[in-house]
């Protein structure tokens, strides 16, 4: 009896050292335990000088990226984590110094809160920006696809399109400076809803409602560090995209914009047709509706019909440009298939 019982505690020991493994009663209680995370909460103190930033009744974005940056703090803190906030109060921080903290802190990871605007008022949902190119910034695309799950789920109940979109659709050739700076540091600029669409605005003058937003920034970054973080290789080492001009900013309220939608709908309306002159309309009207909303839920299909008339004009150099921007600038998400779909009924 006594070899079988020694035999069996023998077993047993093993098996906890397999389950256990070398070194488990030092693993961190949390995923977020000794990581450094940098929060900016974007723009700041230019109330005075600003009016662009600013909801239908007078809430400013500067504002509701504060609110949410700091119950965003005190939840990574509680996790473990260490914060690094580019500011905590509403003061204008130049965008370089908001990199720099970043890269001073060795931070692990980089997110910038933002809130959107645009000519529309109807439009709503989730915009996240990585730097770069998609197949050199893989860490900032797999964060951004986490972070739209996540807000999608905790803002707009899973019932929204959505964009995962470079920064250089915003800002051609060069993108947005604190991802610029902080680029080899996984890192994100998320746009998590429009405050220029009325209902939203109110919203998000809720602080319960900012509190949902940060619990959706905390669930998508411990599911980003639940696994290695994959590699971010040097810009333009890969690839290289023409820039495409587009409306800048304050341009983006102007009437033009607010025409995206029925310029893409009368555009593939055209595009059907198939003849010469048809084609050259739709081009035209593809273009316009990627320029004046680039990083809209639609502007990757506009790019693709682009694509295509270059093609049957046996203009290949154009069309290759423009494939290249819709796989690298443009991350196709399966969300926006429903609404690709309604709009095939629209004419």
């Amino acid at each position: 009896m006594m070899p079988q019982f020694f035999f069996r505690l023998f077993f047993l020991v093993l098996v906890l050292s397999c389950i256990t493994g070398p070194g488990m009663a030092q693993q961190p209680q949390h995923v977020l335990q000794g990581k450094t995370i940098c929060l900016d909460p974007g723009h700041g103190g230019t109330a005075e000088t600003d009016q662009y930033r600013v909801g239908p009744s007078g809430e400013r974005e500067e504002w509701v990226n504060l609110r949410v940056g700091l119950a965003l703090e005190k939840l990574l803190e509680e996790q473990g984590a260490t914060v690094v906030m580019t500011r905590d109060e509403d003061i204008d921080v130049p965008l370089a110094e908001r990199a720099q903290l970043a890269v001073e802190h060795e931070a692990d990871l980089f997110v910038s809160i933002h809130h959107n605007a645009t000519a529309d008022p109807s439009v709503n949902f989730p915009i996240v920006y990585f730097h770069g190119n998609a197949s050199e910034n893989r860490a900032g695309v797999r964060l951004g696809r986490l972070l739209i799950n996540r807000l999608s789920v905790e803002l707009f109940e899973d019932e929204n399109p959505a964009s995962l979109v470079s920064d250089r659709v915003i800002f051609p050739g060069r993108g947005t400076s604190v991802l610029r700076g902080t680029y080899g540091i996984p890192a994100v600029l998320a746009e998590a809803s429009f405050f220029t669409n009325p209902a939203e605005e109110q919203r998000l003058k809720d602080p319960d409602y900012n509190q949902r937003e940060a619990r959706a920034y905390l669930k998508a970054i411990k599911s980003f560090f639940a696994s290695p973080p994959p590699p971010i290789h040097e810009k333009d080492s890969r690839v290289e995209v023409r820039p495409f001009q587009v409306l800048q900013e304050a341009e983006r309220m102007k009437p033009v914009a607010r025409k995206w939608r029925s310029n893409f709908i009368k555009g593939r309306s055209l595009y059907q047709k198939g003849d010469t002159l048809s084609l050259e309309q739709a081009l035209d009207l593809f273009t316009i509706s990627a320029r004046s909303f680039p990083d809209s839920w639609l502007a990757r299909q506009a790019h693709r019909y682009r694509a295509r008339i270059f093609e049957k004009a046996g203009e290949h150099q154009k069309q290759r440009e423009a494939e290249t921007r819709v796989e690298e600038h443009y991350v196709p998400l399966l969300r926006n298939e429903r609404y690709l779909n309604q709009l095939k009924k629209e004419n």
